[in-house]
């Protein structure tokens, strides 16, 4: 979902907020936030930052102050400049994150402590004289230290008047222990000798015989788990800026008073001419003041052609120059550059996305007012029954710990272990529970074409002769002279003449005519190759015919070299970028899942339709700038589409942040890759399908434990009310309900890639050239 720009530009600041456990907190600071006169918020819980728009000369400390009302901390967020390396963020010094690190600790602590609670309390063997008393001691930290902050977080719900999965783990906790405390010291179960066997009747008691201490240590050690993980996980959000940062080059050699000087780029200022060699990466926006090569902008606009550039054209910073050395005069630095500006849409994309609030909370936020009104209800009638005091609390105490589901903490993290275990088997990277829910309501798939529909690389596809020319002697010397140049066009046709004829001969002579093309000598023969216009220089021209195809294969966007020899123009080579082998495969598998294919490149129309038609899709987005394509996507969710969006490259990262879901080519960039919620190993478009289909399984699996893991807890409620909950049979129950979990989720491993796992990854390979067209 995205937010729409307000009609006119005001001042937006940028919050960071500590604090936040679940996404309905997040929620609730943007609702308080939005309660003030003139203010538009959007709180993102992954990435705990609030954007917010407010009137000019608004004052930020009113923010905070509005925030650390509502319970949680704000602070503005460090201002962006040249010598960052990404956005101010809690784990950017490199270290790991405090509040991860204390995760750690807590479930180290509680795994250590609980597991010879739980081995006590359910083998009735390893129950000796005083084992209750060391339970009280190994239970006592895990209840009340390692749970402390879901204790935290419930104090603040209740301030607010709210109930999450935090209320429900700390209520239950707590009346697991203050009960078992109170059987142990003014009750019976402090007598030496205690034992809990498997009993399964059923009679009424007071109580003071049972303790739940494996219950309270159990649910926060299977919540602290999931916690973590998805802690870890959610503090990644920051990642993809700074990829996208550590693009640009480190270093530039400048010229100062005619010589070079190397000085850091963040020193580079606007109007300093800098030296650009073969192989090196543009330091910053600029234009070139001398010098003719090929770029690649591939990392930025994801289109494979590279751009040839001369004296006054425009270059951008992080491509690559693939040829020649070039002297460009620096026009724009730091946070005025093309990647700059990038960075900010990716992190825009990501503060404006909002994100569904997690399953169990929703269903908490019902669930825990209903215990509450039991518990109650369950108390006020056993007094009003006229039953002894301590019997009436044993019933509602009752209520509170069996309504406190162990499974819970296992229903989506086991599921997604599983889930995303059996991905990972596939090729398939899910970044987190967020992503499931977005797999089953996305209509829409938006393809980028360049390394996702297509290969990405230039690849020799068709060998054209005039008449009477022998084909492999053309593509031998076309792939002789091609292989001793730099340019990745060059070195398409120097491949594909490998693969075809074999070992290539080594030109006795070579030179490179900047911008138009190369000459040299092979096996004795002078051979020109490169635009038409530098076979004309030579007095060489290609027939009709030839010209007619030549002319067919530019209208298709295909690029054209022409060669020659010998005082005669005599053939031409097609080079362009091709459809992988299983892209229309994955397009019909796509479309078998209810979703409706749509290509998006910046080539021209002809070049999308073209493609398009070879691969199934029926809808194109074509001649699309890199900084316009997070457009598209947010004008395709104002239309009520719920878009997914599969790219590589660097330009496709503020898309792919601003999709309901976005899926990366794990062969495309790292930034592409963190701004997506999954990342596709192999390569394959298929893979796309295979990561939807387990998605959707994987959220269905959770929906069943959430389920189960609340309906064996239910239906024991009623005998809870009644007093007749045995501490044994409790414990079979939530024992029972945590297998059934379990097991539910090992059924993901069965998992089938509709492809087969055995499926190779998509390679880059060249095919062999077609046939002559003479």
């Amino acid at each position: 979902m995205s937010t729409s720009a307000p009609a006119t530009a005001r001042p937006a600041i940028e919050l960071e907020i500590g604090g936040m456990t679940c996404a309905s907190c997040a929620d609730r600071i943007e609702r308080k936030l939005n309660k003030l006169d003139g203010i538009q918020a959007t709180v993102n819980y992954a990435t705990e930052k609030a954007k917010v728009t407010v009137p000019a000369g608004y004052d930020p400390a009113l923010l905070v102050a509005e925030v650390e009302k509502t319970g949680y901390t704000a602070a503005l967020s460090k201002p962006q400049d040249t010598k960052d390396a990404g956005p101010a963020t809690a784990d950017d010094g490199g270290g790991e994150d405090p509040e991860v690190a204390s995760l750690r600790h807590r479930l180290i602590g509680s795994v250590v402590l609980t597991v010879p609670v739980i081995a006590m309390s359910m083998i009735p063997a390893l129950q000796f004289t005083y084992w209750q008393w060391l339970s009280l001691a190994l239970a006592a930290p895990v209840i009340v230290w390692a749970a402390w902050p879901f204790h935290q977080a419930a104090w603040t719900n209740l301030k607010h008047g709210t109930a999450t999965m935090d209320t429900l783990i700390s209520m239950g906790t707590s009346a697991a222990m203050l009960w078992s405390v109170y059987a142990l010291f003014f009750g019976t179960a402090g007598t030496p000798g205690l034992v809990h066997p498997f009993e399964f009747t059923i009679a009424p008691s007071d109580g003071a015989a049972n303790i739940y201490l494996e219950v309270g240590a159990g649910v926060t050690m299977f919540i602290l788990a999931g916690r973590y993980f998805e802690k870890r996980s959610k503090r990644q959000a920051g990642a993809a800026l700074r990829a996208l940062l550590e693009l640009g080059a480190k270093e530039v050699s400048v010229l100062r008073d005619g010589a070079e000087v190397k000085i850091p780029t963040v020193e580079l200022a606007v109007g300093d001419e800098f030296i650009v060699r073969p192989g090196e990466k543009i330091a910053t926006d600029g234009v070139v003041v001398s010098g003719t090569s090929a770029v690649d902008a591939s990392m930025l606009t994801g289109e494979s052609v590279p751009v040839e550039v001369t004296e006054s054209d425009a270059v951008t910073g992080a491509t690559v120059n693939a040829g020649g050395r070039l002297v460009v005069r620096a026009t724009r630095v730091g946070a005025d550059t093309q990647l700059a500006q990038m960075a900010r849409l990716v992190e825009d994309a990501q503060t404006g996305k909002a994100e569904v609030q997690r399953l169990a909370d929703r269903v908490s936020g019902i669930f825990v007012p209903i215990v509450i009104v039991i518990a109650v209800v369950t108390l006020g009638a056993w007094l009003g029954a006229g039953f002894p005091v301590a019997a009436a609390f044993t019933a509602a105490v009752a209520v509170l710990v069996i309504a406190c589901p162990c499974a819970l903490g296992l229903a989506t993290p086991t599921a997604l272990l599983v889930g995303t275990g059996r991905g990972a088997q596939l090729g398939i990277l899910i970044k987190g529970p967020e992503v499931l829910e977005s797999t089953r309501r996305v209509d829409t798939v938006v393809l980028d074409k360049t390394g996702t529909v297509t290969t990405g690389k230039m690849t020799l596809i068709e060998v054209i002769t005039e008449p009477g020319v022998d084909r492999a002697e053309l593509l031998r010397y076309a792939g002789a002279l091609e292989d001793a140049s730099e340019h990745p066009i060059a070195q398409a046709i120097a491949a594909g003449a490998t693969q075809e004829v074999g070992v290539l001969p080594t030109p006795e002579d070579f030179a490179n005519i900047e911008g138009k093309g190369v000459q040299g000598v092979v096996e004795g023969t002078g051979v020109v190759i490169g635009r038409e216009s530098l076979l004309a220089d030579w007095s060489q021209y290609l027939s009709a015919e030839v010209s007619s195809a030549k002319a067919r294969a530019e209208g298709q966007g295909k690029t054209v070299v022409a060669i020659g020899w010998d005082g005669s123009a005599r053939g031409i080579l097609v080079v362009a970028d091709t459809v992988k082998p299983t892209s229309a495969e994955a397009i019909a598998g796509l479309k078998d899942l209810g979703l409706a294919p749509v290509l998006l490149t910046g080539d021209n129309e002809a070049v999308a339709r073209q493609i398009a038609a070879e691969v199934g899709i029926d809808q194109i987005i074509a001649e699309v700038l890199p900084q316009e394509k997070i457009d598209v996507i947010a004008r395709l969710q104002q239309d009520g589409k719920m878009v997914a969006m599969v790219g590589d490259g660097v330009n496709d990262a503020p898309a792919l942040a601003q999709a309901d879901l976005g899926l990366a080519m794990g062969t495309g960039t790292d930034v592409a890759i963190e701004a997506a919620d999954i990342t596709l190993v192999r390569g394959d478009l298929r893979s796309a399908v295979d990561a939807i289909r387990l998605s959707r399984k994987t959220l269905g699996t959770i929906k069943t434990n959430l389920f189960w893991a609340f309906a064996y807890n239910v239906a024991a409620i009623p005998l809870a009310a009644l007093g007749m909950l045995n501490p044994m049979l409790a414990g079979a129950a939530m024992a029972f309900s945590s297998v059934f979990v379990v097991g539910n989720s090992l059924r993901l491993r069965g998992f089938t890639s509709t492809t087969g796992t055995t499926t190779a990854p998509a390679t880059n390979t060249a095919p062999a050239p077609q046939p002559a067209h003479t």
